[in-house]
């Protein structure tokens, strides 16, 4: 197994970066962004731009002292990890990136900035984080830049600019879900040592979806509930390590578990199409249109029985 696969650790940092990012958005009052008029708000832009050049800042002097420093340092170099995790980490990288351009796109229109200004801003900004780690990963020895992360941070946010720049909204939203899983213990290291750490570094647990929105794609007059969503996810499991599993990990044997993908089929609810169109939703109802709603799903899986969940997380 490759270093980086022992201590699959920057898009960890990535998701600590898109979190930070959650934590600065809910300081301001993103209005429903297709109502949202333009009209420029200097002091909101500013608030926004220093507060995030703030966070930023001082994320990355952190994560140069606290992780990158430790490790020896290297020319910059690729790192080829695109068949490891079952391709998990690829779709949560375009998920953040998504995710973050949504959240920046939001606060550039509350701000008065116009609709395609804030998307160029907004997935530019995803992209920018991201690339950011991934130089940082290309002069590391134990890593290297990851065509294959690349790619799947171009990816989610272009699904966030194609839809903003073709529709004006958002029909199609990545989001993610995690539950505990029976992995973990078997290599804590690896996966997590409790709840906390396995939500960011079990694999096995975490699910992504594509959330898609009907009534977006129906009459205006269509009776079809617009906040009801239909979810397609993607997730795998019986990993313990990042290509194949290890026998044994400090001397303790490892059961053997089969490493298979899962389709899945939902239900969902898109937060911001709750109520009128007039809604000014509250960040915390805003920011949890990332996470998909716990529902009643079907499980697809190679060689096994359909599953069905009534309760789905």
């Amino acid at each position: 197994m490759s270093e980086k696969s022992k201590i699959h650790f920057p898009y960890k940092i990535q998701k600590a970066l898109f979190f930070l990012l959650l934590l600065s958005s809910s300081f301001f009052s993103p209005a429903y962004a297709q109502n949202q008029p333009e009209v420029f708000n200097q002091k909101r832009f500013n608030t926004v731009v220093i507060t995030e050049s703030i966070i930023t800042t001082a994320s990355m002097i952190g994560l140069h002292y606290l992780w990158y420093k430790k490790f020896p340092k290297s020319r910059f170099h690729l790192f080829n990890d695109n068949a490891e995790w079952l391709h998990m980490d690829k779709i949560g990288h375009a998920t953040s990136a998504y995710n973050i351009s949504a959240i920046q796109y939001d606060m550039m229109r509350w701000s008065g900035v116009n609709n395609t200004k804030a998307t160029w801003i907004g997935g530019l900004t995803a992209l920018g984080l991201q690339t950011i780690i991934e130089i940082f990963d290309g002069f590391s020895q134990k890593w290297g830049f990851s065509k294959g992360d690349m790619l799947a941070n171009i990816l989610g946010s272009s699904l966030f600019m194609g839809q903003q720049f073709a529709w004006g909204e958002q029909r199609v939203r990545m989001k993610f879900s995690f539950h505990k899983t029976i992995y973990s213990k078997y290599s804590p290291a690896e996966l997590g040592a409790n709840k906390w750490q396995s939500w960011l570094k079990d694999y096995n647990g975490q699910t992504y979806w594509l959330s898609i929105n009907p009534s977006t794609f129906l009459k205006a007059n269509s009776d079809f509930p617009k906040w009801l969503n239909m979810s397609v996810g993607y997730s795998a499991d019986g990993m313990i390590g990042a290509r194949t599993n290890p026998l044994t990990i400090n001397q303790k044997p490892i059961p053997e578990f089969k490493r298979s993908a899962k389709y899945l089929f939902s239900v969902d609810a898109d937060f911001k199409r709750i109520g009128n169109s007039q809604m000014n939703p509250r960040p915390l109802l805003s920011l949890a249109n990332i996470l998909k709603v716990p529902a009643p799903t079907i499980e697809f899986k190679k060689d096994t029985a359909v599953k069905f969940y009534w309760l789905y997380h």
